[in-house]
């Protein structure tokens, strides 16, 4: 899976729309980075800038905004309403998809490094990426904001990165907080009434803050101090979640409007669920949900595996059925239509221009192939018939897991669904890769060749490009391969009705690997580095081997079901 993370920098400005958008637009200018929202706030004077990709680029692109914005924004000539420290005032990283909280952290140490050695900017790192535990706290670390930045030279407040003196360059540019921080999702649950009063008790019952405890009446009742005077609280039912109730005169009827900070404590299918029990226990019924602004496509299939778990269904089905089930189950197209091109981050963008091929219906595959171009060929073909294979022994999983009967099964036949749905998604990302792998050996034959020097570039490159070139078949032989134990045990033990699938898969699951392995040969052939080709085809050479041999194995037992 690819690494994906958003970076979402405040700078301190959001009037002068120039400035914003010479600091918003410099992140266009790193390949691989999509900026996806400028926000400027007037009254704030702050503008929240929103930008995704794969980390490394997304690191640099954060980089260069915060040396712009040192460059176009006066911090000893800047007001505002919103807490501030610096031109950047703060600079959270927050995983999104392929990359955890904690493998995210180095890169934010190494961004804060470089902005304070390169840029002379200091600053301090916060939430997961803190070095001192008061720090996780950004409140604690923009104390006294870019007028108490003479803190710098405390031993209390010394910076985790930049000069330690409040003068010179640091007198325009202020200071930073560079983060790490989960994703934050804005979510309204729908209710069955207009009355803001009972939507907002339903907020009290589930967010983490809960209420104040009050003696005898719980609206009217004297509040209740602990020992230090201050309001003893009820906690709410969910950890990570604030919210309150309101109503939208826009659509007639009361919400709650829930902030969830942290989605592996409570994600969205969680506090969805619990709001449901809550509001039935006071009469009401939630009768759907809105997302403002984006959520990570993983949240969502998260969500259609909860509910799919609830109904004893195969949680083996494709990403787009996955996609359906959560936006029905969570009612999500209660007030407007749900767009997942729009709302998905992960299908908002698209860096590396798609799936050209695995994107294609199969009418347009099938006639790209038989064109004149060369691509796609037979290694691309060979990855997409292990991808039907897989596909079929997914299909005959997820027919034996709702068949009548074996409810008692349904996990079992999940399990091996959710295994062919993960071998299909590898090798229909290898109909594209194949073929990339293909253009890397063409641009390495194109490259120069006048100078001695130019000659040793190309001939490298066309070295690593022809061993790459035969990696991704093997890659694929070695996947395609990995099917048959999915197709042989629902031969064995799927829904009778459907071995005949299986077996066509088997089939399909010989021509995928033994097609890869040709492709593996014809790239190799001629190939000087000896040693590689050696290993390479000896691994080729026993793949051959083992699929035919499992090929004939599968093929009989099917002949045997049937009687053949």
């Amino acid at each position: 899976m690819k690494q994906l993370i958003e970076c979402v920098p405040n700078i301190s400005e959001g009037i002068d729309n120039q400035k914003i958008q010479a600091i918003a637009r410099v992140v266009e200018t790193v390949e691989g980075v999509k900026l996806l929202d400028i926000d400027p706030g007037k009254s704030t004077n702050r503008t929240v800038i929103t930008f995704v990709g794969e980390p490394a680029p997304v690191i640099e692109a954060a980089f260069r905004l915060i040396k712009k914005a040192s460059e176009l924004i006066d911090m000893s000539r800047q007001k505002g309403e919103h807490p501030r420290m610096g031109a950047t005032d703060v600079c959270p990283l927050v995983p999104i998809s392929g990359i955890t909280q904690e493998e995210l952290i180095p890169y934010a140490h190494a961004l804060g490094k470089r902005v304070g050695d390169e840029l002379g900017i200091p600053g301090y790192f916060y939430e997961s990426a803190a070095t001192k535990p008061e720090r996780k706290n950004l409140a604690y670390c923009r104390k006294g904001e870019y007028e108490g930045l003479d803190k710098l030279a405390t031993t209390e407040m010394a910076p985790d990165f930049g000069p330690a003196k409040f003068e010179g360059s640091v007198k325009q540019s202020g200071a930073t907080a560079i983060g790490v921080r989960d994703f934050l999702i804005a979510y309204n649950i729908n209710l069955n009434t207009t009355s803001p009063r009972r939507a907002n008790a339903i907020a009290f019952d589930i967010r983490e803050a809960g209420r104040v405890k009050r003696e005898g009446n719980p609206l009217t009742g004297k509040v209740v101090n602990d020992e230090h005077g201050e309001p003893v609280r009820i906690p709410g039912t969910l950890k990570a979640v604030k919210g309150i109730g309101w109503y939208i005169e826009e659509y007639g009827i009361a919400q709650l409007s829930l902030n969830l900070t942290d989605i592996r404590q409570t994600p969205v299918h969680i506090a969805f669920d619990e709001a449901c029990r809550k509001a039935l226990d006071r009469g009401i019924r939630v009768t759907g949900s809105e997302l403002v602004g984006l959520i990570p496509l993983q949240c969502m299939l998260d969500a259609a595996d909860y509910f799919l778990t609830k109904q004893n269904r195969s949680l083996g089905v494709s990403e787009s059925e996955k996609v359906k089930i959560a936006v029905k189950s969570l009612g999500l197209d209660d007030l407007t239509p749900f767009e997942p091109n729009k709302k998905i981050i992960e299908y908002m963008i698209d860096l590396d221009g798609g799936s050209p091929l695995a994107d294609l219906t199969i009418t347009a595959f099938a006639d790209e192939t038989a064109s004149e171009s060369v691509a796609p060929g037979g290694g691309s073909v060979s990855a997409y018939c292990g991808a039907l294979a897989a596909s079929l022994g997914a299909m005959v999983a997820n027919l034996s897991a709702h068949k009548r009967g074996w409810d008692d099964r349904w996990e079992t036949f999940s399990e091996w669904a959710v295994k062919g749905q993960r071998i299909k998604n590898q090798l229909i990302e290898a109909v594209d890769e194949d073929t990339r792998s293909f253009q890397k050996i063409l641009e390495a034959f194109g490259l120069p060749k006048d100078t001695n020097e130019e000659k040793e570039i190309r001939a490298r490159a066309i070295a690593a490009a022809t061993k790459y070139a035969s990696e991704v078949p093997l890659s694929v032989a070695e996947v395609s391969f990995s099917a048959f134990e999915l197709l042989e045990a629902m031969i064995e033990l799927g829904n009778p009705n459907s071995i005949t699938d299986a077996g066509v898969g088997a089939l399909c699951a010989r021509a995928a690997v033994k097609g890869a392995i040709m492709n593996v040969k014809v790239n190799l052939d001629g190939f000087e580095d000896e040693a590689f080709v050696k290993t390479t085809m000896e691994k080729a050479r026993i793949l051959d081997e083992q699929a035919d041999q499992k090929e004939r194995e599968l093929v009989a037992k099917v002949n045997q079901r049937l009687g053949l």
